[in-house]
């Protein structure tokens, strides 16, 4: 019998693999902000390295997980493991063709992709040509590509080897092997940055070291692409049979996965996009927009990829069994999925309310130092305030897209995710233009006003993650499927968290003359703490996992005691 309680176990290995991986993704960008703050060189990083991650999470691990895992995993309960592998390896050597098209299509076409990227960098050569500006974006962009393209494959390719372990419940391998893309990045920028940027640089020197360090770290991206893609094979070719690469569509499998993956592209692609003419549109805006958008989205989703994408992810395997089980109303998989959005509702609900009201002194914590000021602190507060407010929709969408997936649908959600896009890319320009005449001066001292162009985008994508959800549950709703968002649920988790701001703010103003990260740790781990210290004692069902984790921990000691 199919419990109807998420995989707990399966969604806390996610969540640890995601958590390291992501910890480190905040070292590397709290490097990249001490060494670039947010200006030229920063808005280059974040749109080269934009592009080739929408490619990889759209082939690789958005789209063909979702095409891939639900046939693998069918034949594999059916007993038929040699077919699965017959089947795994006629994807991989299709992807191994994309992959390596987009590579060489990445290096060729490398500056018509930056002007697709950020067609704001086209105005920068007659910019530079007036003195009003040290650096022209766009022929650095055009050489940082042609090196990220290459590493795009490699981790398009290690997205197959990350659905072959979902599928055999392998989860904390595929998703901890980032942490070496990331160490790769990290070792990098503290080995060549203390070179190149040494203390007392400036002006033209400055911006030269910068662009140097820029193109290295961009190759110590491509080493930890190989190293990232390198680190699962031997594990995923010991768990399957049968398998043999071929580019042969007539394999069992192959054109019904082939057949999902467009509609996949579009509905698994839709956030992704989202952020991707989040970017684009930016380019336009003064310059430091576009970084600014980057660190915020770090947060985002570092907070989304933990606290619900570790939960989709354990949960598509067990609706799509769920799915051939013969449960004609759906009921065991409305049952699973229910308990799923209250777990992901009790991380999100207190993320988000952190996010909208203690952003200024984590961002702070985070990454100001070096050349991050205070006016960078601000307008990266902002803009993740602004995304924090569709932050809980984005964590259910992914996981009701994952309902849709289960019983075979694609088309629904990517016509839903393809009207989301548009509205965040319609309404954002828009907001864009709006909050970009905005300009809040002097605050904390700023010499400059901030231009908030940057925040309006991000507030369009949080109404369009919001769409996309009633979009959803509507659709849900009209194949028979009672399930809708715990929004009860959710509004008592955002009573524990309101509660638990009360410490919070307490200890920002004890500690306000305290060093920034000393406030920041202190800040967030008192409202964290208070929350869950809430949550364990009136017995709320989604913290059973950390509450028996601190029993077994609280038994070890005393045994341990015990035997001294």
């Amino acid at each position: 019998m199919t419990s109807d309680r998420p995989r707990v176990g399966g969604a806390g290995r996610v969540a640890a693999g995601i958590l390291a991986s992501r910890l480190l993704g905040l070292v590397r960008v709290q490097l990249i902000a001490n060494f670039f703050g947010l200006g030229r060189h920063a808005d280059v990083l974040q749109a080269v390295f934009r592009g080739p991650n929408v490619l990889q999470n759209l082939l690789g691990e958005q789209a063909l997980s979702a095409a891939f895992i639900p046939i693998y995993s069918r034949l594999l309960a059916e007993g038929r493991e040699r077919e699965a592998g017959r089947f795994a390896g006629a994807i991989f050597g299709l992807l191994l063709a994309t992959a390596g098209a987009v590579a060489f299509v990445g290096i060729v076409f490398a500056e018509p992709i930056v002007v697709l990227l950020s067609p704001g960098y086209l105005a920068d050569a007659a910019q530079v040509a007036a003195g009003e500006a040290d650096l022209d974006r766009l022929p650095l962009a055009v050489r940082a590509v042609r090196i990220l393209f290459p590493m795009t494959a490699l981790l398009v390719l290690s997205s197959l080897a990350l659905a072959v372990l979902n599928s055999h419940r392998r989860f904390f391998i595929s998703y901890f092997a980032p942490v070496l893309w990331n160490t790769a990045i990290i070792v990098t920028l503290l080995v060549v940055g203390t070179r190149v940027l040494p203390s007392g640089l400036s002006g033209a020197g400055l911006a030269a070291g910068r662009s140097d360090l820029l193109l290295a770290t961009c190759w110590g991206a491509l080493v930890g692409g190989g190293l990232q893609f390198g680190f699962q094979p031997p594990l995923v070719f010991r768990l399957m049979r049968g398998f043999r690469l071929s580019l042969s569509r007539r394999v069992e499998g192959v054109r019904q996965a082939l057949k999902r993956f467009v509609p996949l592209l579009a509905a698994r692609g839709a956030a992704q996009l989202s952020g991707y003419l989040d970017l684009v549109l930016s380019s336009f805006l003064v310059a430091g927009a576009q970084g600014g958008l980057g660190n915020a989205q770090i947060l985002y989703l570092t907070a989304l990829a933990v606290f619900s994408l570790s939960v989709a992810a354990a949960e598509l395997p067990e609706l799509s069994a769920l799915a051939g089980d013969g449960d004609g109303d759906g009921g065991a998989a409305r049952a699973r999925a229910t308990a799923a959005m209250r777990a992901i509702a009790f991380w999100l609900v207190p993320t988000a309310i952190g996010y909208l009201t203690l952003g200024y002194v984590l961002v702070g914590a985070l990454f100001r130092r070096g050349a991050f000021d205070v006016a960078d602190n601000w307008l990266v507060a902002a803009i993740l305030a602004a995304y924090a407010l569709g932050l809980v929709a984005s964590g259910w969408s992914r996981l009701l897209g994952n309902v849709f997936f289960a019983v075979g649908d694609t088309r629904t959600p990517a016509a839903i995710g393809i009207g989301r896009v548009a509205v965040s890319a319609s309404v954002g320009a828009v907001l864009m233009l709006q909050f970009d005449r905005l300009a809040v001066a002097p605050l904390a001292g700023l010499e400059t006003p901030l231009r908030f162009g940057a925040v309006g985008l991000a507030l369009a994508a949080a109404l369009s993650a919001w769409l996309e959800l009633a979009l959803l549950t509507r659709a849900l709703r009209k194949r028979g499927a009672a399930l809708r968002p715990p929004l009860g649920y959710a509004a008592s988790r955002a009573g524990f968290a309101l509660a638990s701001m009360l410490p919070a703010v307490a200890l920002w103003w004890l500690l306000r003359e305290a060093r920034v990260e000393i406030l920041g740790a202190a800040v967030v781990l008192g409202y964290a703490g208070c929350y869950m210290a809430l949550a364990l004692a009136t017995g709320v069902k989604e913290v059973e996992p950390v509450a028996r984790l601190i029993r077994r921990r609280r038994v070890d000691s005393i045994s341990g005691e015990d035997e001294r």
